[in-house]
């Protein structure tokens, strides 16, 4: 199944489209708070289009993210007892429930592996509001976690250049199935841990 190759020739093609940012900051806002797609789909090949741009790429992203942690952080703050039911017959209800668990023994530091991770962010920042999480201090790991991993991607890009450039369509499946490996193998971690 070639699906990350078509997504890829998709999302290199929206790369130079004049409101590319706007998608990137539409997306990282979404994923952050209910959307299941990373940014980092789209982040890494529009700084490969434009690596003299991949730094304003990585604030965009980072900062359209934090703004979805915190759209999230309401939703689970204010809407938790709405969205509960449905929560619970989807595959992330176990998720929350870990994501409950760390917060009661790491408090914002869950959040900060939550951003950098491959772990559904979504999950925490919701989780994070029905916690009621210091908002402070979500905001503050959210905004390193975040940051940490959009300005490493885009580091990467940067750093790799044509070679980058050339390599990512031939192994852009490999990548894309390990990244969904990893998650898998992390969630169910954590849920066979609790």
């Amino acid at each position: 199944m070639r699906l990350f190759t078509s997504m890829y020739d998709w999302v290199l093609s929206l790369a130079r489209h004049p409101y590319a940012e706007r998608y990137l900051a539409g997306l990282s806002f979404a994923e952050s708070s209910f959307f299941p797609i990373p940014p980092d789909v789209m982040l890494a090949p529009m700084c490969l289009a434009q690596r003299q741009r991949a730094w304003r790429f990585a604030g965009i992203t980072t900062a359209a993210s934090l703004a979805g942690g915190i759209a999230g952080y309401a939703i689970g703050y204010f809407l938790f007892d709405r969205i509960q039911p449905w929560l619970a017959t989807t595959d992330y209800w176990d998720a929350y429930l870990t994501g409950r668990e760390w917060f009661s023994r790491w408090g914002v530091w869950a959040v900060f592996v939550a951003g950098f991770s491959p772990i559904p962010y979504k999950i925490f920042t919701i989780s994070a509001g029905v916690a009621l999480l210091n908002l402070p201090g979500f905001i503050v790991a959210s905004l390193l976690g975040r940051g940490a991993r959009f300005f490493l991607v885009a580091g990467l890009i940067v750093a790799g250049g044509e070679r980058m450039a050339a390599m990512l369509p031939k192994y852009v499946e490999r990548i894309g199935w390990t990244v969904v490996a990893i998650a898998v193998a992390v969630v169910a971690y954590a849920v066979l841990k609790t």
